[in-house]
């Protein structure tokens, strides 16, 4: 049966609307991040068993996908039917027919968010301080305290001399035991640009009395004035004085109150889920993950509020949802509910529930179907066997882990594959009578047996635990690109990460953030409101 189409301007129709619709890039994600629509979420073709149902809870949700000619969107499409999604249509024309009909491209990850921070920044006029001005604080031992709103891992690969570490949605919650007088001065930095203006920001509307300040352009700021950052560093705050929650608590509820959020309670999440069939909602806790894994509600799952806001795609494929947003201490969840708010979402933080609530434990797995077809399970001692004592090239090993986990280590021998690549990928490796498909635990691999199997005439197995089984049981490793027989296209390498990045590919990617706000305009979907 022939796939229904979906013009640029039914998706354009339904995004003003603010109608629920998911505009799914099936491409990996480099490719999605040279060029997409602003509310495009990546949903690599390969992963769609994994990412979709959690992604996409609502499946008759209207999923528009997309490729860019690779031949990806349309098995995809017939993927999530198969999934149970019932509106699956393809874009027109796929990327092209967007551009052609006069659709916005943005380049990057993470863009709604990047943009909205940059329009944050445009409209409020957001204090910062240049990287040579903070240094010189420092240097002369002002009373200021560098407050770093990234991952505590983003943190400690690279971070600001004498900074702290203060994951965005906790700053309101933190600030004051921190700076506790109010002439301290307080900066706020990212690796680049948004969570250092969403972090000083935050701090503003919440009327902390102290001075704030963004650290203008970030680590990359501080690289590109030739000023050296601090490696492994771990400062993290300590405990909040209940007081200082409780004053922090009111702030932020009033904060969310001006940005619309509304109040839930459990009668209302009821209700949601009574509406499930007609009405997406994403529960999100976005407390730290150690604080989630020892206690939360049943239904929830997690993401800091920070990274909810700078990763929202990431959580929330489907434009025009809802959210309920849950913590602990009237902070977290209504400072990163505010923002949502501006962004464009239905928002609402749920109240009055305590933490006896939180009975579930640990991380709940993601909801996944069963593979289609048998699978033929391996162990790794049998596959140790097969490939110490048979013919030399009788047994090949696929590896469809990502391609970072596998150039850190990998069966030896074995080939890196991306799924979506899969035919290619057999062309370029010499043929076997036996193929063993893995990746980390062979939760992916599994479901690539029935592709493999279509392809070739020769035994297919998966091993079972993957590659982390065949860890644990003490076997050989090996390292490096060693044999990619697909390109390493499943990551976009982020200018604003890691510490040998060119000098050229940081200013070039903040000269970019410097024009979002332009191409906000230009497309005119974005639906942003400022506080």
């Amino acid at each position: 049966m022939t796939l229904p189409q979906t013009t640029y301007h039914d998706v354009r129709q339904a995004l003003l609307a603010k109608e629920e619709i998911a505009l799914i890039d099936v491409r990996e994600e480099d490719p999605y991040a040279q060029g997409h629509p602003l509310f495009a979420a990546n949903l690599p073709a390969g992963r769609l068993e994994l990412d979709a149902w959690n992604r996409i809870p609502r499946r008759h949700t209207r999923v528009v996908v997309y490729d860019n000619g690779e031949g990806l969107a349309e098995p995809a499409a017939r993927t999530l039917q198969a999934l149970g999604y019932t509106q699956v249509s393809l874009l027109a024309g796929g990327l092209s027919g967007w551009r052609d009909a006069g659709g916005e491209l943005f380049i990057d990850v993470n863009v709604p968010s990047k943009a909205f921070g940059e329009l944050v920044e445009a409209q409020r006029h957001t204090p910062s301080l240049s990287a040579q001005e903070v240094q010189a604080l420092i240097q002369r031992q002002a009373d200021v305290v560098v407050l770093d709103a990234r991952r505590f891992d983003e943190y400690q690969t690279m971070s600001i001399p004498s900074a702290t570490s203060v994951p965005g949605a906790e700053l309101v919650l933190r600030a004051r035991s921190l700076a506790p007088s109010p002439a301290t001065q307080i900066v706020v930095n990212c690796a680049g640009r948004t969570r250092s203006i969403i972090g000083t920001q935050s701090l503003v509307n919440a009327g902390i009395p102290n001075p704030v300040a963004a650290l203008r352009n970030g680590t990359i700021g501080w690289t590109l004035a030739g000023q050296a950052l601090d490696h492994g560093a771990s400062r993290q705050p300590g405990a909040v004085a209940e007081a200082e929650r409780a004053e922090a608590a009111q702030r932020a509820r009033s904060v969310a109150d001006r940005a619309g959020v509304r109040r839930a309670s459990l009668a209302d999440l009821d209700r949601f889920q009574h509406e499930a069939d007609r009405r997406t909602t994403y529960r999100v806790d976005v407390r730290t993950p150690e604080a989630y894994a020892a206690g939360h509600l049943p239904g929830f799952r997690n993401t800091p509020g920070g990274q909810l806001v700078q990763e929202t795609d990431h959580t929330a494929a489907v434009r025009g949802a809802r959210f309920v947003l849950l913590d602990d201490d009237g902070v977290r969840a209504n400072m990163s509910a505010s923002w949502l708010a501006q962004m464009g979402w239905e928002v609402w933080v749920l109240d009055g529930v305590g933490t006896d609530a939180f009975t579930e434990t640990g991380n709940p797995a993601a909801p996944v179907p069963e593979p289609v077809g048998e699978v033929r399970w391996v162990g790794p001692a049998t596959l140790a066997q097969w490939l110490d004592t048979g013919p030399a090239g009788h047994t090949a090993v696929l590896d469809l882990t990502t391609s970072a986990n596998y150039v850190k280590r990998h069966i030896p021998g074995a080939h890196f594959v991306l799924r979506s690549q899969l035919a290619t990928a057999l062309q370029q490796i010499p043929p076997a009578q036996r193929y063993v498909l893995t990746c980390g635990s062979s939760l992916l691999a599994r479901y690539a047996a029935a592709d493999l199997a279509r392809l070739t005439e020769a035994e297919v197995w998966v091993l079972e635990g993957g590659t982390l089984a065949w860890i644990a049981a003490g076997l050989p490793l090996e390292h490096g690109e060693t044999r990619l027989a697909s390109p390493r296209i499943d990551r976009y390498r982020r200018p604003y990460e890691g510490t040998d990045n060119a000098h050229a590919a940081m200013q070039a990617y903040l000269d970019w953030e410097f024009g979002l706000v332009a191409q906000l305009g230009r497309d005119g979907t974005h639906g942003f409101r400022v506080l």
